[in-house]
């Protein structure tokens, strides 16, 4: 009986996988903020054999409208269709991956879990672990398989929206994934507005990961984690970034540590900075 991965797989665990009698559907998850055609590029370069491409804009989020962030949820029956249109069905193992440390792969991963789909993993260390382990790269493009559209079930993750978010300042923890100087308002290279939400706390997501980009052990995560959360439990806190992908990585990081029931504020700055009427904070 082939085993359930449902936070990180290895370059070995998913080839073994694959070689068995029900092999998981692959998602290359690849992305570039700076270059949004960039993943399909790479993608098309090489990928896991078998692998279909996921594109951020295209299948991971609802139209902008300018106040709403840059990279919004869809409503959950529109993602139900991409989803069955990948060939995603429940019980199937599905391995999201990317060549960004996961930031993507992360997204999608939450995404599927939104879902109520709970057998979904990221392949720790992306694409750069599955060749550095020798195992072979296809250029093909591979048939999608749509399945029966998804049903309805539970999520097995929260999310909180802007208008819930702003009464729950200074009582929950917000924890923000983006990179330091970025939190501290120095610099904003993406969003027009830099700051960040009054009262967050940082965390960037690449301090989840080791040297070489695989993710740090379970066990390293949690106390660091634990650290950082100051004694509240993990429903205590709301992650957040620039646009609600990098926050998924943290939410990655914590279940895999054992620390389960964060939520994900979707909008993250590029919202909450869209509204001049919103408070901000620097420094």
């Amino acid at each position: 009986m082939s085993m359930t991965f449902k936070t990180l797989i290895s370059a070995d665990e998913l080839r073994a996988q694959m070689a068995g009698p029900t092999p998981p559907l692959v998602l290359d998850a690849s992305f570039e903020l700076g270059d949004v055609a960039a993943g399909e590029r790479a993608y098309a370069a090489g990928h896991v054999p078998g692998s279909l491409y996921v594109d951020l804009d295209r299948d991971l989020c609802a139209a902008k409208t300018g106040s709403n962030g840059r990279h919004p949820l869809p409503e959950r029956p529109a993602f139900a269709r991409t989803a069955s249109a990948l060939g995603v069905t429940p019980g199937r193992q599905v391995v999201a991956l990317d060549r960004n440390g996961g930031m993507y792969a992360a997204r999608l991963w939450w995404m599927l879990r939104w879902l109520g789909h709970a057998e979904v993993a990221v392949l720790d260390g992306g694409f750069k672990a599955w060749v550095a382990a020798g195992l072979d790269a296809s250029t093909g493009t591979p048939e999608r398989m749509p399945a029966a559209p998804y049903p309805e079930r539970p999520s097995l993750v929260g999310s909180i929206a802007v208008a819930e978010l702003a009464p729950r300042l200074g009582k929950a923890m917000v924890l923000d994934a983006r990179s330091p100087e970025r939190f501290r308002g120095e610099k904003e290279p993406i969003d027009p507005v830099a700051g960040r939400i009054p009262g967050a706390f940082n965390r960037f997501h690449a301090a989840n990961l080791l040297p070489g980009g695989l993710f740090k052990p379970a066990e390293a995560l949690r106390e660091e984690f634990e650290a950082a959360l100051g004694g509240r439990e993990p429903a205590e806190v709301i992650h957040s970034c620039g646009s609600g992908v990098t926050a998924c990585h943290n939410l990655l990081a914590m279940e895999h540590a054992g620390l389960v029931g964060s939520l994900l504020y979707p909008g993250s700055w590029s919202e909450w900075s869209a509204d001049p009427a919103r408070p901000i904070s620097r420094g």
